[in-house]
């Protein structure tokens, strides 16, 4: 699959909580902790679940920083 994405981030599941609708999923990247909200459905469909290896597609439209 082909996605136009281009911060692609591989990530281990590290734990997954489930919520009435939505889910928090987090992963591990090179020892940063990402967290994820995504739909149950989304969950199940893909049968996401701890220590699955992923692929955190990461799409902002906006950035800031903070000094």
């Amino acid at each position: 699959m082909k996605i136009s994405g281009r911060n692609k981030l591989e990530a281990t599941v590290k734990e997954v909580v489930k919520g009435n609708v939505m889910a928090k999923v987090v992963m591990d990247h090179k020892g940063t902790e990402l967290v994820a909200a995504i739909t149950i459905d989304s969950v199940d469909d893909l049968g996401i679940k701890a220590g699955d290896k992923v692929t955190a597609l990461v799409k902002a439209t906006e950035m800031m920083i903070i000094k």
